[in-house]
């Protein structure tokens, strides 16, 4: 089973959502035979490298968001995190942009570390206050993750991975989405938000019963099989017990 995760490392409600998604997988009995992709979204592409001004300022401002309002928003978004075990800390987020970030992201993912870098990106913008946009701080992740330094330093002399990250943008798109994070599982069920742990439990558990239909097997099913007269299924031919009774 495959799921696909749309988010953006400078979106709150992402890290929350991934950490939810992770109680609800930590506890699927299938969860060896789940792939999990994070794809790439940018909540603001027309951010600079490097924003000169506070959370608050860049919401208030760029987003026309009352102060109070963002305030607010802040207090909610931090007590909801904090219930999933983390501890943002809105006044010292740096903002920048992300797209450079989400290249990191896929070069880590070419050397099976997508989810470590996902997951450090997000606590260092959220919990610590490093700057994403950073070639020093990237480069510092990248080398913490075990990647090579020359390819570290494309990042930043090529556009190496940049057209993935636009293709993940663009399918985003196709596929009508308008928000993250955006949950996409075997491309048959999607879910929006950072829903419940219990919803996603629930959702793995109806993709997992889509995906793998209960067969009935016995000996009354491979007589019709084989085209044997008198082949029918029930209490009576198998042993079993039903609303009128059991088969004696």
């Amino acid at each position: 089973m495959k799921i696909e995760i749309w988010s953006d490392v400078a979106c709150p409600w992402c890290y929350i959502g991934k950490r939810r998604f992770e109680t609800a997988l930590a506890a699927f009995p299938h969860r060896d035979s789940v792939e999990v992709q994070w794809r790439s979204y940018q909540l603001d592409p027309t951010l600079p490298e490097h924003y000169d001004g506070t959370e608050l300022d860049y919401l208030s401002t760029r987003k026309g968001l009352a102060p109070s309002q963002v305030t607010q928003m802040f207090e909610h978004v931090a007590a909801q995190a904090k219930g999933e075990g983390l501890n943002y800390r809105f006044d010292a987020v740096v903002v920048a942009n992300s797209f450079t970030a989400h290249r990191l992201i896929h070069l880590a993912a070419a050397h099976g570390q997508q989810d470590a870098a996902k997951e450090r990106l997000l606590s260092d913008h959220f919990e610590h206050g490093q700057d994403i946009g950073s070639q020093e701080y990237l480069t510092a992740l990248g080398l913490d993750l075990g990647l090579d330094a020359g390819e570290l330093a494309e990042l930043f002399s090529t556009d190496a991975y940049a057209d993935a990250v636009r293709n993940d943008i663009s399918e985003a798109r196709a596929l009508g989405l308008s928000g993250v994070p955006f949950f996409v599982i075997d491309r048959k069920f999607g879910l929006s938000g950072a829903q419940p742990a219990e919803t996603f439990s629930a959702a793995l558990e109806q993709a997992w019963q889509d995906s793998h239909p209960l067969v009935m097997v016995g000996a009354a099913d491979a007589g019709a099989a084989a085209g044997a007269p008198g082949a029918d299924s029930g209490p009576a031919d198998s042993g079993a017990c039903g609303p009128d009774g059991c088969a004696v």
